[in-house]
């Protein structure tokens, strides 16, 4: 059902796009003036642009109503991964994965400051 609705709605999409690309413009009526104004009346005397405005706002509102049924879709899809099932969190005492890389300072060992690798500072 939902690859159905997914073809539907990327056929929408691109029908969309060529309706829009085939309105004129607001400054294409200057071109009426140079004899191009007869081509108008093949959709009858108002011309291509009520038809071509109302299947651009039919195929929208379809574009839209397919993009919210998606979305209901994938958000009651049982096998969607959980964020929360994935990465739980870690029971008291249980070892993470590569913590053996991490160094831990325990708090009942005393830190020397006296010894360091560092060479000593040479205040002038």
């Amino acid at each position: 059902m939902e690859t159905i609705v997914l073809g539907i709605h990327v056929i929408l999409a691109i029908t969309t796009v060529v309706l829009v690309l085939l309105q004129q413009g607001k400054g294409a009526d200057a071109g009426a003036a140079f004899g191009s104004g007869a081509s108008g009346t093949v959709f009858g005397a108002g011309g291509p642009g009520t038809f071509l405005q109302k299947m651009t706002t039919l195929v929208a509102t379809a574009f839209f109503a397919t993009s919210l049924t998606l979305a209901v879709m994938a958000a009651h899809r049982s096998d969607a991964p959980s964020v929360v099932e994935d990465a739980g969190p870690a029971e008291m005492g249980e070892e993470l994965p590569g913590a053996d890389d991490v160094p831990v300072m325990d708090d009942s060992s005393e830190v020397d400051e006296g010894e360091t690798d560092l060479p000593p500072i040479d205040e002038e």
